[in-house]
């Protein structure tokens, strides 16, 4: 069973940068595919971006696509979320999401495990 944590979450202005992190134990980052979702207030839980088991497929979807990046540190065991340039819109709590699939999931229903959230808060 993984166990997913995450941190690195945070009120900041917009236009600002957060990295948010997603700590591993009882499994490993070269065996999981993931991906980070987020849920504003009143909205479903949506994808942000994922990566593969492998880390050489990773995407992120259209709304933040540019801004947002994510990635694997195997060293670390921890999955990261850099993410630039944040708009109001991006308010959100950011889960990390795991799954024993090739690729990343991209829907709730995919995913194995999830951590608890971090919550980002971006004022205008």
């Amino acid at each position: 069973q993984a166990q997913l944590v995450e941190s690195g979450g945070g009120s900041v202005q917009a236009g600002a940068s957060l990295r948010l992190a997603c700590a591993v134990s009882g499994s490993s980052v070269n065996v999981l595919a993931m991906a980070w979702f987020r849920q504003a207030p009143g909205k479903e839980r949506e994808l942000v971006a994922r990566i593969s088991r492998v880390g050489d497929i990773a995407n992120s979807e259209n709304s933040v696509k540019g801004r947002f990046t994510i990635s694997k540190d195997r060293t670390k065991n921890t999955l990261y979320l850099q993410m630039n340039s944040l708009k109001p819109e991006d308010t959100a709590v950011y889960y990390c999401a795991a799954s024993d699939r090739l690729i990343g999931p991209t829907q709730v229903s995919e995913v194995m495990y999830w951590g608890i959230g971090t919550l980002v808060s971006v004022s205008s």
